[in-house]
């Protein structure tokens, strides 16, 4: 089952990318990221209330939550802090790159997670799994080549880097995840993380963005919810996932 939910988290992760490609294209990045987060935080909003003030609206469902200690709290704020550090330098990057570029370098955040998961979960991979990796690897090279056609090259782009660096943290976040996920619920996780980060970049947004609102205008794009809801979804499928004691990150 865990696999199924973890190629249902890829596939709207896929579209999730094209929705960010869309809000950018005349918004500023910590706009997009603020609604992003203040859209996924009033989704789960009843879910926090019930759980915090122990009210039975989601009783025998999986969004029955509970309340949970200052430690646990605590570890889903740095959950929180990384998350928001990856995708400030992902929207970056979407924002000043063809998505083309931007899909394939974020396909090979699994070879990245495979070199964590092996040193530190002890986890290994079959024949086929290892042909998969090669292949990751292989098309990243093959990428970097034909972008220089295209006048992108790879080591000397800020937006590369920006993804890179995206990539890297993704995959720190990953392994983190799979570490809290022994003893944490999942929807639990999600809630609380989404409403953390929409206070982190409410600070953010006031000391970056306000003062020069009137050079940054927002631009109003239906792709900015699409952005919540798949996103929602796609991490509701993975972190599921990852609850379930055989599932390899």
């Amino acid at each position: 089952m865990w696999i199924i939910l973890a190629f249902i988290s890829a596939a709207l992760l896929g579209f999730y990318d094209v929705a960010k490609k869309q809000a950018l294209r005349h918004n500023a990045v910590p706009n997009i990221l603020l609604l992003n987060t203040l859209l996924s935080s009033i989704i789960f909003l009843p879910v926090i209330i019930a759980g915090e003030f122990s009210l039975d609206w989601f009783s025998d469902t999986i969004f029955d939550i509970g309340p949970a200690s200052q430690r646990a709290h605590l570890l889903i704020f740095i959950k929180s802090l990384i998350v928001l550090s990856s995708w400030a330098f992902g929207y970056m990057g979407i924002k000043h790159l063809p998505i083309t570029i931007v899909g394939p370098i974020n396909a090979t955040r699994p070879v990245l997670t495979l070199c964590g998961a092996m040193l530190i979960f002890g986890e290994r991979l079959n024949g086929y799994q290892w042909v998969g990796v090669v292949l990751a690897i292989l098309s990243l090279y093959l990428l970097s080549r034909s972008s220089k056609k295209e006048g992108v090259n790879f080591a000397h782009n800020r937006w590369i880097l920006c993804v890179a660096a995206a990539a890297i943290i993704g995959v720190g976040c990953g392994l983190y995840d799979r570490y809290i996920m022994y003893s944490m619920n999942a929807v639990f996780v999600q809630s609380w993380y989404t409403f953390y980060q929409f206070l982190l970049m409410s600070i953010i947004v006031a000391v970056l963005w306000w003062p020069k609102r009137h050079e940054q205008k927002f631009h109003w794009s239906w792709a900015i919810p699409m952005i919540s809801i798949l996103l929602t979804t796609a991490d509701m499928a993975y972190l599921h996932s990852l609850t379930e004691a055989s599932a390899m990150i």
